[in-house]
C-alpha cells in the first residue's frame, strides 16, 4: 500500500534536484513539501517525466505517491469529473479529494420534450455557496427498452443539448457498445459489467478506453472476484458497485461501502481499491408515492455522501432534494488543514463615495459572504476592507492574535482607502472592539464600534452613520 504521511526529504531525494522551476515552483525541495501536503502533481516537474535518466525514480515517486484508492476520470471534451483518488478512509486524517460525483438520469424511453426539459435543468442546477458555485456532475442514459438503436438516438441528443460527462446504463453489451459507437470525444463510465456479461463489457471497456463499473447487489465476495477477474483481464479503471437497497436493506447498503472502505485502508486490499458507486435512483423501483420516494432518496444519497461513496446515480431534480446533498458534499470535501478563505483586500460595495463608510471583517469566507450579505441587502455604499487572519472568523482571530491592530493598520494602509475618502474613520464588527483603541493607535484613524452581528450593519449605519 501506499503510503499517506510521506516526508518532503523523501520525496526530495528522487526528485532531479535541478531547480528547474518549471514546475512553478522556487526550488526542488519546495516542488517536494508540494507533493507531501497533495498540493501538486508529478507530472509537472518535467524532468522526471521526459529524461529517461529519471525514469526509476519517477516510478518510484509514483509508488509512493499514489492513493490507496485509485482516482478513475470520467470525461467529454475539456469536461473531466475525478472520482476516488482518496489517501485515507476518514476526513480528519488529512482531507478527501474528489467530491462525491452526482449523476442525474434520463431515459430512452422519455419524450424528447422531457428529455429535453431535464436535460436543460441538469445543466442548468447551480447554486452559490461561499463564494463557490455547486453544480452537477454527469448525466446518466438509462436504457429501459433494451434497443440498441433507440439507446443510440438518445445518447445522441444528449450530446447535443449538454456538456456533462456521461455514465451508459444497460447490462445488455449490445445497448452499450449502440451508445459508445456515437461519442466521438471522451470516456463516459460503462455500467455495468456482472458475473453473466463481464467478458463482453470488458471488451468494449478495451475497445473504447473507458472506465467500466462492477455491479454485484450485495454480494462483496462476488464483487471481489469479478474485480479481479477484470484487473487480471487488463482493465485498469473500475468503479464498484455493491448495490443500494432502500428498505429493509438500508442497514446492509451502508456497511457494505464501509466494509469496502475499511478492507482498502484497514485491510490492505488492494483489489477493491477503487471508486464506489451508489446508486438512490433505486429508490424509484419499488412502491410509494412521489415524494415519499423523493424523500428516500435524498436520505439515502446524504447517508452514502459521507459513507465513502465516490459517485451517485439520482433520479430527483428538485431543489430540496439536490441542494441539501451538494451543500453537504461541499462541506465534507473541504481540506480540514485550510479554513475556507477568500482574497483579502479592499471591496466597493454599491457606488460609495468620499463621505461613504469604511469597514472591516476578516478573510474568513463565511464571515465575509455573510458580511457582504448583509451590507447587498440594506443597499449601503461603502468600502469593506478583507484583513487577512489566515481564514479565521473574527471573535477567533481575535482571541488567536490572528486579528491585531497592526494587522487592521497594514490593511488600511495596503488599500490605500485614505485616498478614496475624506475622512479616517473606520467601522470594525462587535467582537473586535477590544482591539479599538489599539487600532486608533497604530493607524490614526477614528474607530466606530459596529455591531455584535453583521444583520445589524443596515440599522447601524442609519443611525451611527448619518447621524454623523
Amino acid at each position: 500500500m501506499a503510503k499517506v504521511e510521506v516526508s518532503p526529504m523523501e520525496i526530495y531525494k528522487l526528485l532531479p534536484r535541478t531547480n528547474c522551476q518549471l514546475c512553478g515552483e522556487e526550488n526542488c525541495m519546495a516542488f517536494a513539501t508540494k507533493l507531501a501536503n497533495r498540493e501538486s502533481e508529478l507530472d509537472k516537474c518535467k524532468p522526471i517525466v521526459e529524461e529517461s535518466k529519471y525514469r526509476d525514480n519517477y516510478q518510484k515517486l509514483r509508488e509512493m505517491l499514489k492513493p490507496p484508492v485509485r482516482e478513475v476520470i470520467l470525461s467529454r471534451g475539456e469536461r473531466k469529473v475525478k472520482i476516488g483518488g482518496e489517501l485515507v478512509m476518514y476526513r480528519h486524517e488529512f482531507t478527501y479529494r474528489n467530491p462525491t460525483a452526482i449523476a442525474i438520469d434520463v431515459s430512452d424511453d422519455m419524450p424528447d420534450e422531457v428529455l429535453m426539459e431535464r436535460l436543460k435543468g441538469i445543466e442548468g442546477f447551480s447554486y452559490t455557496y461561499i463564494g463557490r458555485e455547486l453544480k452537477l456532475d454527469l448525466v446518466a442514459v438509462r436504457s429501459v427498452s433494451n434497443e440498441p438503436e433507440k439507446f443510440k438516438n438518445t445518447v445522441e441528443k444528449v450530446l447535443r443539448n449538454t456538456s456533462l460527462p456521461l455514465i451508459l446504463c444497460s447490462f445488455n453489451p449490445e445497448v452499450i457498445k449502440a451508445g459508445l459507437s456515437v461519442i466521438q470525444d471522451g470516456k463516459p463510465l460503462i455500467y455495468a459489467a456482472t458475473r453473466d456479461n463481464w467478458k463482453e463489457m470488458a471488451d468494449l471497456a478495451l475497445m473504447y478506453n473507458c472506465p467500466l463499473a462492477v455491479s454485484s447487489p450485495n454480494d462483496l465476495s462476488m464483487l471481489k472476484s469479478l474485480t479481479k477477474t477484470l484487473i487480471e483481464y487488463g482493465i485498469e479503471n473500475l468503479v464498484l458497485d455493491p448495490g443500494v437497497f432502500p428498505d429493509e436493506g438500508l442497514l446492509d447498503t451502508i456497511n457494505n461501502f464501509t466494509m469496502l472502505r475499511k478492507a482498502v485502508f484497514k485491510g490492505g486490499d488492494e483489489v477493491l481499491g477503487f471508486p464506489l458507486l451508489g446508486v438512490p435512483l433505486a429508490t424509484w423501483l419499488g412502491e410509494g408515492r412521489p415524494v415519499e420516494k423523493k424523500w428516500k432518496e435524498a436520505y439515502i444519497a446524504s447517508m452514502l455522501i459521507p459513507r465513502f461513496a465516490d459517485v451517485l446515480i439520482i433520479h430527483s431534480l428538485d431543489g430540496w432534494v439536490l441542494l441539501p446533498l451538494v451543500i453537504l458534499r461541499d462541506n465534507i470535501y473541504t481540506d480540514p488543514r485550510k479554513p475556507v478563505a477568500v482574497e483579502p483586500g479592499i471591496r466597493v460595495f454599491g457606488n460609495p463615495d468620499k463621505n461613504s463608510p469604511v469597514m472591516f471583517t476578516t478573510n474568513f469566507a463565511l464571515t465575509y459572504y455573510t458580511v457582504a450579505a448583509d451590507i447587498q441587502s440594506g443597499k449601503i455604499d461603502c468600502y469593506l476592507l478583507v484583513v487577512d487572519t489566515e481564514g479565521v472568523s473574527v471573535e477567533s482571530a481575535v482571541a488567536g492574535r490572528k486579528l491585531t491592530a497592526d494587522k487592521v493598520a497594514e490593511a488600511i494602509e495596503e488599500s490605500k482607502v485614505e485616498e478614496r475618502v475624506n475622512h479616517k474613520t473606520i467601522i470594525i464588527p462587535g467582537r473586535a472592539s477590544r482591539l479599538s483603541g489599539e487600532i486608533e493607535e497604530k493607524s490614526g484613524w477614528e474607530v466606530l464600534v459596529g455591531p455584535m452581528d453583521s444583520s445589524g450593519i443596515p440599522k447601524f449605519i442609519a443611525e451611527k452613520w448619518h447621524s454623523k
